[in-house]
């Protein structure tokens, strides 16, 4: 389990905030493809519990990740508010187009280098590596998500089968 790495310039820009329970999280805009509003997820036999299925997206099959299971969060039915967030996850040379379900979007925030410090270290037993950094805007503190490290390289392995 690697620690991520410090943050640096590379960690500033325009990040799509969105909550989970009653945490804050943000995605490198760049990444985010669009927003879209919860709709009826085809579940798939034999897959791992935080991948919910795939939805059909203007013909196009998108996988689908309940980021809450997947960070071993308590489970949530839906609410009006609750939506799928699209997003572009890079495996390689490769491209995934995947959805994943957050509880709400709450904005875009333009994030300084200087607001942006280390995820904290938790021993080895803890993996960090897709937190870019813990962002502090104002007297809120946003986790920092790196959304190609956000899946395991085997997760977004399955995932893509699932699309392909």
């Amino acid at each position: 389990m690697s620690a991520p790495p410090a943050p640096d310039g590379d960690v500033a820009g325009k990040y799509l905030t969105f909550r989970l329970a009653e945490e804050n999280y943000g995605l490198q805009i760049l990444k985010v493809q669009e927003i879209i509003g919860m709709m009826t997820v085809t579940r798939v036999p034999r897959t791992p519990g935080f991948i919910r299925g795939v939805i059909n997206l203007r013909g196009k099959v998108i996988p689908v990740v309940d980021l809450r299971v997947k960070f071993g969060l308590p489970e949530q039915a839906e609410t009006e508010v609750s939506c799928i967030i699209v997003v572009q996850v890079d495996r390689g040379d490769d491209t995934v187009v995947m959805g994943i379900i957050v509880d709400e979007v709450s904005e875009v925030l333009d994030v300084k280098a200087e607001q942006v410090e280390p995820a904290p270290a938790f021993g080895e037993q803890v993996d960090t590596a897709f937190i870019l950094g813990i962002g502090k805007i104002g007297d809120r503190v946003i986790m920092l998500l790196d959304s190609d490290r956000v899946l395991s390289s085997d997760d977004v392995v399955a995932i893509a089968g699932m699309a392909d």
